[in-house]
């Protein structure tokens, strides 16, 4: 489609009229139109135009000065849009649909309220809620930027004052904070401007956000969706549960380190029912299985870690931010239950050429499918049926951002490319390897130190090794060594349901033996190999953990920091700092070592009575171990927060 023309508008715009001036509502949606053929002086002469329909092209901006001054209603569905302060042009804006432009966020939304101050309904829903958001967030930004004002000013003298507004503005965009991490956009967007409205009153006054209240209106329904979709906060708001809260460690005679205080401080912060089955506040039977911490894949923050997590459970995938306690996102697929949740970033790029990022969450479980949510713009962008049963786990390569292995009740791994969506933004996943099991594979573990070559995994069976290097002929492989952790008859077909790496060498593993966590060490076991296809791993140290029969509670590590977590049936978090340990000089002691500390189940309320006892799970940190998220069987994620 090239350029438009006034007789295109003529023929696609109602009322029929020979003359643009008295068009009202025009149609322009499917015309594949670009940025560039949105000719602002000829979209000018509409000047009674109160309806547009741009979606289903692939528009990448909207032009400043279109002179629709009132417009009332734009669709701008299925573009590729990623930016929203050109709608500021439309003061008259009432119905707004940007759905299907996968570089829009969280933050867009809250633009366009603030923008829009006349907007009701957006993508078909209404909009007073995320307005309220937004005057909650301007207000105490507002009062933070003062403050910042007053702080600043106060160092410097008069003469310094006036020479540094504009220093002050950088200074306010990169020390004010507020809200969740998942809306930075948005609240750095609104302390510059808060900013630079200070400095150009002399710091007199600043003017709040002129976001007027708007007229309650009656909320419609959501109609149940025979496919998954994104249903966000604060429509489909998470029940929070007041928490009595109780931090207790082990006994003094348990304690490996931190009884001279050194040891870090947890204390429960959230507590949440956002899995429960038809969003009844009454379930507390929800299975909750995996979760995992959205890596900080911004450029130049090294060292930077996300405080947004995936959780998964029954038929819903939840996106939480840890700080708040908001549940970002809600992702349901009715007649799934979610086992398993991963995350990768992509490198997308646009039919302009530009090159985007995208953080990618999969899902998947008893279907057998795996979802690809694009958690930022709220959608699913991708369906693989990948197994013929259940999957019980999924990870991510950590070398090759489009490599996904998929675990399953098939008795199958497989390795496969998903690709890089295309201007459609579908996947086209291919299978790259199959790896067959003796066993039901429960966690799946690339090993750290070659993860391109290496690939283990806890199973019902024991523990077992494959290589799955890209240039060997075969893809379909048999496991090359199944490990053991012990002498004796009993020594192999052991259950294996927990395995990370705590280092490049070191390997936590948990169910091959009763009340124990075993750290064994990659290196020296891989050492004495041979041409054996059964290896007796290298204790290093072995972990006090509880004594219960019951399986399938999964550990997790956080390598930089040396810590190994693990819950248990009776709601607790097992705790261990095993940086001591891993130093210290053979040989180590032969008793299992005690953990740092236990954090006991809290016993938060719900429906009028304490949850005095739950399992938990799973139980993951974030890699500075600033926040803790455990999930348990009783519909009910809880969050820690390191103090």
């Amino acid at each position: 489609m090239g350029p438009l023309s006034a007789r295109l508008l003529m023929q696609r715009g109602r009322p029929k009229s020979d003359r643009l001036g008295k068009i009202r509502s025009l149609d322009l949606s499917g015309l594949k139109l670009l940025s560039e053929h949105l000719d602002p002086k000829l979209l000018s002469r509409l000047k009674q135009l109160q309806e547009l329909d741009l979606s289903n092209n692939q528009l990448e901006t909207l032009p400043a000065n279109l002179g629709l001054s009132h417009l009332r209603v734009l669709r701008c569905a299925n573009n590729q849009l990623g930016d929203v302060t050109a709608l500021c042009q439309f003061p008259q804006l009432e119905e707004l649909s940007l759905e299907g432009n996968p570089f829009l966020t969280v933050s867009d939304n809250l633009k366009v309220s603030f923008l829009l101050p006349k907007l009701r309904k957006v993508n078909g829903k209404d909009a007073s809620s995320t307005c309220s958001q937004v005057e909650n967030l301007n207000r105490e930004l507002t009062s933070r930027v003062t403050a910042h004002w007053e702080k600043f000013k106060a160092a410097l003298s008069p003469e310094e004052a006036e020479k540094a507004q504009a220093d002050f503005v950088r200074s306010a965009v990169k020390d004010v904070r507020y809200g969740p991490e998942s809306l930075s956009e948005f609240t750095q967007w609104r302390v510059r401007m808060i900013s630079e409205e200070l400095v150009a009153s002399g710091g007199i006054q600043v003017r709040e956000a002129d976001v007027p209240e708007r007229p309650p209106k009656a909320t419609a329904a959501r109609e149940p969706r025979a496919k998954p979709v994104a249903l966000k906060r604060p429509d489909d708001t998470p029940l929070s549960l007041s928490p009595n809260k109780r931090v207790c460690t082990s006994s003094s005679s348990a304690h490996v380190e931190g009884s001279d205080g050194s040891q870090p401080t947890l204390e429960p912060l959230h507590f949440l029912q956002c899995h429960s089955k038809n969003n009844s506040p009454r379930d507390l039977e929800t299975q909750l299985w995996a979760c995992a911490f959205e890596p900080a894949w911004e450029e130049g923050q090294a060292g930077a870690t996300s405080q947004t997590v995936a959780t998964c459970g029954g038929e819903a995938v939840c996106v939480i931010d840890c700080q708040t306690g908001i549940v970002l996102h809600k992702y349901k697929a009715p007649g799934e239950e979610f086992f398993s949740v991963a995350w990768t970033a992509l490198t997308v790029v646009t039919q302009a050429g530009h090159k985007k990022r995208w953080s990618v969450l999969a899902a998947a479980g008893l279907r057998g499918l795996v979802r690809l949510l694009h958690v930022r713009a709220g959608f699913c962008c991708g369906v693989i049926r990948a197994h013929k049963k259940a999957i019980a786990t999924l990870c991510f390569s950590p070398i090759h951002e489009t490599h996904l292995f998929t675990a399953s009740y098939d008795k199958r791994i497989i390795l496969w490319d998903l690709g890089v969506p295309n201007h459609d933004y579908e996947f086209q996943a291919s299978q790259l390897l199959t790896l067959d099991t003796t066993s039901i594979p429960l966690r799946l573990c690339p090993v750290a130190s070659c993860p391109d070559t290496y690939l283990l995994a806890g199973c019902e069976g024991g523990c077992c090794c494959w290589d799955v290097r890209l240039d060997q002929p075969q893809k379909r492989r048999v496991c090359e060594v199944e490990f053991v952790f012990s002498e004796g008859a009993e020594a192999a077909g052991r259950r294996v349901d927990g395995l990370a790496f705590v280092n490049e060498d070191v390997v936590a593993s948990k169910g091959n033996s009763l009340g124990t966590i075993c750290l064994w060490s990659w290196s020296q076991t891989w050492m004495g190999r041979g041409k054996q296809s059964t290896l007796a791993v290298v204790v290093l140290a072995r972990l006090q953990w509880s004594p219960t029969k019951l399986a399938y509670f999964s550990l997790s590590t956080c390598p930089d920091e040396g810590i190994v977590l693990c819950g248990d049936e009776e709601g607790n978090v097992w705790v261990y700092d095993v940086r001591h340990i891993l130093t210290q000089p053979p040989p180590l002691p032969a008793a299992p070592q005690a953990p740092t500390q236990i954090l006991k189940w809290p016993q938060p309320w719900a429906l009028g009575q304490m949850v005095t006892k739950t399992m938990v799970n799973t139980v993951v940190a974030n890699p500075t171990f600033t926040y803790l998220t455990a999930l348990t069987d009783s519909n009910i994620v809880a969050i820690w927060k390191r103090q």
